[in-house]
């Protein structure tokens, strides 16, 4: 009864915040305001728009990941907060366009990790590049 209860706070919470958070464009979208430092006494203003949707985001993850799925994604977040953000952004975007049926769970967590992976392989790539045993700086100066 009282797990049911939270969801609804916490779905009301969300609808609220959603609705105030209308007009700057959704969760993704930061207002033209923040981090300008010609903002008079606005700082304190956008530190509550950030904790506002970052309380947003943490909600509806909550309502989208089981909880094997978020302690695992809590996990990534240690080890690579940017590859778990991603995640992260993932998630929501799938979640509000209606592509999710179902909590994910950590089976699906994995799965959608692999195929991440397997995108960002491609794109990665490290380049060495080595000093010849001929090239002296010292040669350059003429000393």
């Amino acid at each position: 009864m009282e797990d049911d209860e939270l969801q609804a706070i916490r779905a009301r919470r969300l609808a609220e915040l959603q609705g105030r958070g209308g007009s700057q464009g959704g969760f993704g979208s930061p207002s033209p305001s923040m981090g300008s430092p010609s903002s008079g006494g606005g700082g304190k203003d956008d530190e509550d728009k950030k904790s506002q949707m970052e309380e947003a985001r943490r909600t509806m993850l909550y309502q989208i990941l089981d909880n094997n799925a978020r302690e695992r994604l809590a996990r990534i977040h240690m080890v690579k907060a940017d590859k778990a953000r991603a995640v992260e952004d993932l998630l929501i975007r799938m979640a509000q366009s209606n592509q999710l049926r179902s909590k994910v769970t950590e089976q699906m967590l994995i799965d959608l990790l692999g195929q991440l992976n397997q995108q960002d392989q491609g794109t990665s790539k490290i380049v060495y590049n080595r000093r010849r045993f001929d090239d002296e700086s010292d040669d350059e100066y003429d000393l």
